[in-house]
């Protein structure tokens, strides 16, 4: 029979709420769950030894997790809930209103599922140099904002560009926008994560590049990030999760009536527990059926890298969903940093 080494597998993901949050005491980590107009917040203070249990670095994460944001009445919800929970990060993170910002759009913004840093950044509002021009209304800080493109198209390491924008701009924070990778199907473009741990850009990707941090930037650095990628393994791994929830509910509801006028397409199982006996799973996927998650993962893995099949997919609305998103995050930052902004859209 196969063996499976997990000694080499790993998860990548860029969320923290996808790590292994259980398997940390109570001193590792200080987390509180609640919800704003049935929009759920996560807050996270990671510390010193929850981070090297997690392979993370220690600090403050935000993670705002919604449904949808096509539809006009949640993109507004989400908004409003976005904002509030910035605004309270940045207080947390003691940045003051008097502080300068620079914000920065990590990505491409020729592939669509990573230009939501860029596209972002274009709905900032900037008033460095009207601050250098004379008085400013109140209400408005000093902000600028910078797209650095990426490695490839300018032959300069994005960090580099960055420190050059620091030193021309003299900013108090930098905000940093990215898309992600996430390893759950379900939180791929519906999770916004804020932290102040600083970001290694493509690292989603695995193609690292120099840390964007206070420790090497020497200002504080916020990242606000959104997944629009999730790999293969883990599309057909959580598929394998799936087909448990939906025999689960077929199972448990075979003598309903009333699910037998239901048609397919409508019954959503995604969220049912799974109440499946081991002996059931040997049957439905036989050997397989043995495996735990993370020996599932793994195997996946083996048959898919060799062949280099361990593509990365996003969601096929994700044209529209971007320039959403891109929006909302502009918007709710632009709000978030200038109490008197009104935006015309």
């Amino acid at each position: 029979m196969h063996t499976i080494n997990l000694s080499n597998h790993e998860y990548r993901t860029d969320l923290v709420v996808e790590e292994r949050l259980e398997s940390l005491a109570a001193e590792d980590i200080n987390k509180k769950c609640y919800e704003i107009d049935h929009i759920q917040v996560e807050e996270m203070n990671l510390t010193v030894e929850g981070s090297k249990k997690l392979n993370r670095k220690a600090g403050l994460y935000r993670t705002i997790s919604f449904q949808d944001i096509t539809d006009k009445d949640q993109y507004k919800k989400v908004e409003k809930v976005f904002i509030q929970v910035f605004k309270q990060f940045l207080a947390d993170c003691n940045i003051k209103d008097s502080d300068s910002a620079l914000i920065v759009g990590l990505g491409n913004e020729h592939s669509t599922p990573d230009a939501l840093g860029p596209k972002a950044v274009d709905q900032i509002l900037v008033t460095r140099h009207l601050f250098q021009l004379g008085d400013v209304e109140k209400g408005y800080r000093e902000t600028c904002a910078f797209n650095p493109d990426v490695t490839g198209s300018t032959g300069i390491e994005t960090g580099e560009l960055i420190k050059g924008a620091i030193n021309a701009s003299k900013p108090g924070f930098l905000i940093v926008i990215d898309a992600l990778k996430a390893t759950n199907i379900e939180r791929v473009t519906k999770t916004i994560q804020i932290s102040n741990t600083g970001i290694i850009p493509g690292s989603g990707v695995g193609n690292n590049r120099d840390e964007l941090s206070y420790e090497t930037l020497g200002i504080p650095v916020l990242v606000i990030g959104v997944p629009t990628i999730v790999d293969l393994v883990t599309i057909v791994a959580d598929t394998f999760q799936y087909i448990y929830k939906h025999f689960s509910y077929k199972i448990d509801h075979i003598d309903d009536a009333k699910l037998k006028l239901v048609p397919e397409s409508r019954q959503n199982y995604s969220h049912y527990p799974d109440t499946l006996s081991q002996k059931e799973k040997n049957e439905i996927l036989g050997v397989v059926g043995n495996l735990s998650l993370e020996e599932v993962k793994q195997l996946i893995k083996e048959v898919l890298i060799p062949i280099n099949y361990n593509l990365m997919v996003t969601p096929k609305e994700i044209d529209f969903t971007i320039e959403r998103l891109s929006l909302l995050l502009g918007n709710g930052i632009n709000k978030s940093l200038h109490e008197h902004f009104n935006p015309t859209k």
